[in-house]
């Protein structure tokens, strides 16, 4: 039996994961955005397709 092992990293190990989505047909990083489209994006709920047969 595998055990999983918890890492904990300290803020200044941590490296900063910059968020692309596509808007009118081209790609733009999510902090470019204005706060009130970043709010948006954030209460955005994700498509989940389901298989079917």
């Amino acid at each position: 039996m595998q055990t999983q092992t918890e890492i904990k990293l300290k803020d200044e190990e941590r490296t900063r994961c910059e968020v692309w989505t596509r808007v009118m047909g081209y790609h733009r990083p999510v902090a470019a955005w204005n706060p009130g489209k970043q709010s948006e994006h954030q209460e955005r709920d994700f498509f989940k397709e389901t298989k079917t047969s």
